[in-house]
């Protein structure tokens, strides 16, 4: 994709496909519904309500569909979402975040396996400098993966999310392009 394409490709790992939104994926959304444990490390408190609507998973497809650079995470059917946000062409940077919504899926490698294949994108066709991320430090599964990813810590923005009542910090994470390629070269698989 290049800066005036609208349409990501879809990219293939091993034992996943990052793609475009398709047929049944609103019903496929609707019943993965929303995991308490999931959601609160999306920084959800507890009364967030754990029903998701019909409306609400058309809304999430919809705006999947629209994103210059969003895929659905699809394992033997849709497990969650991945997106490189603020796409900034100039100074060559983008966000990262990344939702699974599958919690059969978590603890199994899959969110590193997609992280390395999105910042393998965003680096060699995107031609991106650096992609960043914040992540709630209490975190610890999602920090460990974007470590094993080659993301280094930044920073803390201490007490920035508000949760059930009690406050939390953000942990700011980075990769530079040629941080990235060092570790592909040291391994030979990113």
């Amino acid at each position: 994709m290049n800066a005036s394409s609208d349409t990501p490709p879809d990219l293939q790992g091993v034992g996943f496909v990052l793609r475009r939104p398709r047929d049944g994926d609103v019903d496929a959304r609707l019943r993965l519904g929303r995991h308490p444990e999931i959601y609160r490390m999306f920084g959800a408190g507890r009364s967030f309500p754990g029903l998701f609507s019909y409306g609400e998973a058309a809304a999430w497809v919809a705006r999947i569909a629209g994103h210059p650079a969003a895929w659905i995470i699809d394992q033997d059917g849709l497990t969650g979402e991945v997106r490189l946000d603020n796409l900034n062409h100039v100074d060559r940077r983008a966000s990262f975040a990344i939702g699974i919504f599958d919690p059969e899926r978590l603890g199994k490698g899959l969110g590193t396996a997609v992280t390395k294949r999105v910042l393998a994108y965003a680096f060699d066709e995107l031609a991106l400098h650096r992609v960043s991320l914040r992540v709630l430090a209490f975190n610890e599964r999602a920090i460990a993966a974007y470590r094993k990813s080659g993301f280094s810590i930044e920073g803390r923005e201490r007490e920035s999310a508000l949760i059930d009542g009690e406050w939390h910090d953000d942990i700011m994470m980075g990769i530079r392009a040629a941080e990235f390629d060092a570790r592909r070269d040291a391994t030979g698989n990113e």
